[in-house]
Order: structure tokens, then C-alpha cells, then sequence
């Protein structure tokens, strides 16, 4: 029972250190937290947690505050994640729902992220590498134009006019499309690039130059993967509020949310469903004083990760089911 009443301690001590921003004394915990025991019990177990590393004392005759190492005990073992509340589930799906085209969707769902968290709102592009054909579709358009279009299931629509030598007759453009169809549609980009190379064999060789023009073509579009390094950021300004959270300046921080390289390798970190990363976990000197919430979304495929930023002294259940939340949305969108 005593090591279960010290986890309820430091329950307490990190929500109420996250709400008030001063350190947590035994005699607030004992009238906030009715923990049922005396405050020379609360403080002989404030002693043992700190002996432990999972709290501190900033200064003498303080209270305690949270360590790196409390603040992940208590996501790993004592936060709940809180449900939303059906606003702000209605804020999502109408904010998002929306969207009008993927680069809609990650500029919203930055947005959206930014507003409910009051932190830094992170979100990769779909990655194409993960990517599988959805859709394709060829339109004759006049002369010896053919559009091509290619939808995959990050949501991407891409879009091409190709010029061929001569005109396309529908006999061939049909049966282009169903080989085409049943050689790509599922796969990923890559598998389906080796699929379209030996696809222009089974053609007849005077039909070869022209199959060879559109199956080009479509593998320069699988190949495209400028999306895969690609991310957006907003709601830095949301750091402002905190600038007392960081030991001596703000600016390290946000140097570290400049580098794109640093925030796509903390979102490729991320595993699947909900991953959080503490002061040193993030592995970044500039971000030491910051915690990290990121979730993939997109299904099995993990298309991508999206997150956010704040400081260690977060509300850790709230962040996490608003991470979670938008995760769902995009994913659900990008499927549909």
C-alpha cells in the first residue's frame, strides 16, 4: 500500500505543479488531494520520491516539482487520457471535414492541433514510400493528349498530360487501363513501378511506343517522393505563454523547431499509436526542457506522424487525447 499511495502522491504533485506552476508542499497535497494519511506521512513519502529521482526541490523550504523521470512514470503508469469533450470532437470533424485536398488537410489539422493543445502543432505529408495505388484513371482528351490521373491511399491526387506520337485508339486505351488497373491498384508505389516495366512486353510491338509513353510517365509519379521529408509547423507563437518553463531562454527551443531535420526525426521515432518523449529523450540538447507527443496516423500503413511541443510541465492526458483525436480524423479522411 505504500508504494501505491506514493504513486498517488505523485499524481498529485504533477497535476497540480502542471495547473498552478509552484512547487507542491505536503500540506496542499493533504486539503487538495484527501489522500487520508497525515502530512509527516505525505512528507516521508515525498522524501523516498525524491530519493528516487522522480521529484525535486527547486530551492530550500520549496515544495517539490516533477523530474524528466516523474513525468514519465506518471504518463507510463498514472495518467488517463481524458476524453474530449463533444465540442471539441465537433471542432475536429467540422475543421477538417472541410479540407478540400491533402496539403488542406495538413494545414488544418496543424490548426486545429495548435488551438487545442496551446503548443507547437507538427505534421508530416503523407509519406508517398508507404503509399499504394488507389485509383487510376486515363481521359482522351483531344489530339494525342491523354490525361493521366493517379490517386494513392495517402490521398494524393496526381495529375498528368501526356503527348503521344499519335492518337490512342479506345480499343487500346481500354485495354491499357484494365492491365494497368490490375498491375498497380493495392500495391506500393515501388512494387508497382516494377509491375508497370513488365507490362509493356504483353503489348503488340506497334502499340510498344505509345504504352511506353503512359507506363513513363506513371513511373515518374510513383517515384515522386518529395512529400516524404515534408512537414508543417504552427502555433510556435503558443510558446510565449511559457516562458518561464524553460531555465534560461526560450530561444534554444526554438532554434530546435527551425530545423526541420530535428522534428522529422523525432516524428520518425514515433511508433505506432501514441509515443511521448521527455526532456532528454527527445535526444536534443535545445529541446531538453520540452516534452514531445506524436502518434502516426493512416492505418496500418502509418502514412505519416503528427504532434506536438510544449514544455515537460504539460497536461499530459489532455495533450495526448487531442494528439490521438486529430490523429483518427486525418486518417479517417485521408481513407475516405
Amino acid at each position: 500500500m505504500s508504494d501505491e499511495r506514493r504513486l498517488d502522491v505523485l499524481r498529485a504533485i504533477v497535476e497540480d505543479y502542471v495547473a498552478t506552476q509552484e512547487p507542491v508542499g505536503s500540506r496542499a497535497l493533504v486539503e487538495r488531494h484527501h489522500l487520508g494519511v497525515s502530512s509527516a506521512t505525505i512528507r516521508n513519502d515525498m522524501a523516498a520520491l525524491e530519493d528516487d529521482g522522480y521529484i525535486t526541490q527547486p530551492h530550500t523550504s520549496a515544495g517539490r516539482i516533477p523530474t524528466d523521470k516523474g513525468y514519465r512514470m506518471f504518463v507510463d503508469r498514472l495518467a488517463t487520457v481524458k476524453a474530449l469533450s463533444p465540442p471539441e470532437r465537433r471542432a475536429i470533424e467540422q475543421f477538417l471535414t472541410g479540407a478540400v485536398d491533402v496539403d488542406d488537410v495538413v494545414q488544418r489539422s496543424v490548426r486545429v492541433l495548435a488551438q487545442l493543445t496551446n503548443q507547437v502543432a507538427i505534421v508530416q505529408y503523407p509519406t508517398l514510400t508507404r503509399s499504394t495505388v488507389r485509383h487510376i484513371e486515363f481521359v482522351s482528351l483531344e489530339g494525342t493528349r491523354v490525361l493521366v490521373v493517379v490517386i494513392t491511399s495517402s490521398g494524393r491526387v496526381e495529375q498528368r498530360v501526356v503527348e503521344l506520337a499519335e492518337p490512342l485508339t479506345d480499343h487500346l486505351l481500354a485495354d491499357l487501363r484494365s492491365r494497368i488497373v490490375a498491375a498497380t491498384v493495392g500495391r506500393r508505389l515501388a512494387e508497382a513501378s516494377l509491375q508497370l516495366a513488365d507490362l509493356i512486353a504483353e503489348f503488340e510491338p506497334r502499340d510498344r511506343p505509345v504504352v511506353t509513353t503512359i507506363v513513363t510517365t506513371l513511373t515518374h509519379v510513383f517515384s515522386n517522393e518529395r512529400s516524404d521529408e515534408r512537414i508543417m509547423v504552427g502555433g510556435t507563437a503558443n510558446l510565449a505563454r511559457y516562458g518561464a518553463d524553460f531555465d534560461s531562454s526560450i530561444r534554444p527551443v526554438l532554434e530546435a523547431i527551425e530545423e526541420q531535420v530535428v522534428l522529422l526525426k523525432l516524428l520518425g521515432e514515433a511508433s505506432s499509436g501514441l509515443t511521448v518523449r521527455i526532456g532528454g529523450e527527445t535526444g536534443h540538447e535545445g529541446l531538453s526542457g520540452t516534452a514531445l507527443v506524436a502518434s502516426t496516423y493512416g492505418g496500418e500503413t502509418s502514412l505519416a506522424t503528427l504532434g506536438t511541443v510544449g514544455p515537460t510541465r504539460m497536461d499530459y492526458p489532455g495533450t495526448m487525447a487531442a494528439v490521438a483525436a486529430v490523429a483518427r480524423y486525418v486518417g479517417r479522411m485521408l481513407d475516405d
